[in-house]
């Protein structure tokens, strides 16, 4: 059968979620901070949409009351870009994070790990769309800040490189991708143990590496594995687990066990369709892979159908 749509799924994960860094010490205590509190465990849970209004509320408070320009407007720039990033509104959230990018080069020079955690968000931006010629130097230099910064073994690093990885892995570059991938999993596995969910990401993207080397057994593994380790952290109804559904069910199609791989890519859809509305970019892939199952079944009637809800979500978010 023909390849399915790559099922990479790359998380950016650099709303500073852990960090009060770039913000006053008061920060839990005025209401631009308190709106950041509430906006990350939306942000953490993965209800985009509702995370959305109080990001931008602390964004123009931290605006009005510092300037357009002031160190303390990067980080709430940045997280606002990540949510936009998040809810596939790629074209908002990049100069979003370019405004971020700025200060932070101006305030605190150009080899800061902050300046390395925008640089790797702007650079995902550029591989969600395609962009790889963009995105490759961003995600290097972010690498390359980690490491002298922190270290080449610290858990910051872990980001630019599988999204670098991603990257070579969206231009058929799998030798140069795999390498990646298993360094970042090998650091997050050390630092967080085996049932880290921020190694799912590592573990799906190397499992589609897999898929595209023909190495089915190694891919399945990792990617029941992805899921389990997902499901167990935020529950079944999470944007994660949507796309660990996704991707286990497009190595089944590989593989011709059609039954199987049609179950998930529904299940899929429906947990989208709950927890990240009815016309996400993500939505739109998985309905494409349904559809390319239903094709490579000669059902075309249904492949029709699918494909028409795909092309509209489309041309609503403008994604490739």
């Amino acid at each position: 059968m023909k390849a399915l749509k790559a099922s990479i799924c790359v998380a950016v994960a650099a709303l500073a979620l852990g960090l009060s860094l770039g913000a006053p010490s008061h920060a839990a205590e005025d209401e631009a901070g308190t709106l950041t509190l509430q906006m990350k465990e939306f942000y953490r849970a993965g209800k985009y949409t509702e995370a959305l209004p109080l990001a931008q509320k602390a964004l123009a408070l931290r605006e009005k009351e510092f300037g357009p320009d002031d160190d303390n407007v990067a980080m709430p720039l940045n997280d606002l870009g990540t949510i936009h990033y998040n809810l596939g509104q790629y074209a908002v959230a990049e100069p979003l994070y370019k405004r971020s990018l700025a200060i932070r080069e101006k305030t605190l020079g150009p080899d800061h790990p902050e300046v390395a955690m925008v640089l790797n968000n702007l650079g995902d931006l550029y591989r969600a769309e395609g962009r790889y010629a963009d995105a490759e130097p961003l995600l290097k230099r972010s690498i390359a800040i980690d490491e002298k910064t922190v270290g080449p073994d610290d858990p910051s690093i872990v980001l630019p490189l599988s999204n670098l990885a991603a990257v070579y892995s969206g231009q058929g570059r799998y030798d140069q991708a795999v390498p990646l991938f298993k360094r970042g999993l090998a650091v997050l596995e050390k630092a967080n143990g085996p049932d880290d969910p921020e190694a799912t990401v590592l573990m799906s993207n190397l499992a589609d590496a897999y898929i595209n080397r023909h190495r089915y057994a190694d891919a399945e593994r990792l990617l029941k594995r992805a899921m389990a380790v997902t499901t167990k952290a935020y529950g079944p109804d999470h944007p994660d687990v949507a796309q660990a559904l996704n991707n286990l069910a497009a190595l089944y199609a590989r593989q011709g066990r059609n039954t199987e791989a049609e179950r998930l890519f529904k299940q899929s859809v429906a947990t989208m369709e709950k927890t990240l509305g009815p016309n996400h970019p993500d939505l739109a892939d998985v309905l494409e892979n349904l559809a390319g199952l239903y094709k490579d079944q000669g059902r075309y009637a249904d492949a029709r159908e699918v494909t028409k809800r795909s092309m509209a979500i489309r041309g609503k978010t403008g994604a490739i």
